[in-house]
């Protein structure tokens, strides 16, 4: 048999994965990154308010928004918290190791438009051990930011991460 055949043939488990997220223990407070950045369209606009039912004038009606003072098609509070998250779970800081997302507070600081460009800065505030071995509480604040570095939206995830020594047997 040759290597080739013995790779395509191969375990599924006995492959190595090639992205692995950290532990808690990789995560220690003071921790600090930055995401790639993502531009919003006036399709993630349109797609985010139909699906989740936001039909609110102030995100449909230009004429609107406009009246109370907004000077562009706004975006949602929750479009914005979903964007950030969806760039912090591209960085695979938590592939494969986050088990539990158990409480956020999130503050809006400023408005959003379609065109502005978001990412986000991680910052881990604590990192313990959880009551299960194997396991660990990470809170971390999550500033979100717009092309200008003007601070548009803040979070403080709670996410329950495997430890190093997490097993199968942990449940």
């Amino acid at each position: 048999m040759t290597s080739e055949h013995t790779t395509a043939t191969a375990a599924t488990t006995e492959i190595p994965p090639l992205v692995k997220g950290l532990t808690y223990e990789d995560m220690p407070k003071g921790q600090i990154f930055r995401t790639a950045r993502r531009t919003i369209t006036e399709t993630d606009l349109v797609n985010f308010i139909t699906w989740g039912g936001f039909n609110e004038p102030l995100f449909w009606d230009a004429t609107h928004a406009a009246e109370g003072g907004y000077t562009g098609r706004l975006v949602p509070g929750g479009l914005t918290y979903c964007i950030a998250e969806g760039l912090v779970l591209q960085t695979n800081v938590l592939h494969g190791t986050g088990l539990a997302f158990m409480h956020m507070e999130l503050t809006v600081r400023g408005p959003v438009y379609v065109g502005d460009t978001l990412y986000a800065v991680v910052e881990t505030t604590e990192s313990r051990p959880s009551s299960k071995p194997g396991r660990g509480v990470v809170t971390s604040r999550i500033t979100v930011r717009n092309q200008r570095d003007e601070d548009v939206l803040v979070y403080t995830p709670v996410r329950l991460i495997r430890g190093k020594d997490y097993g199968a047997t942990t449940l």
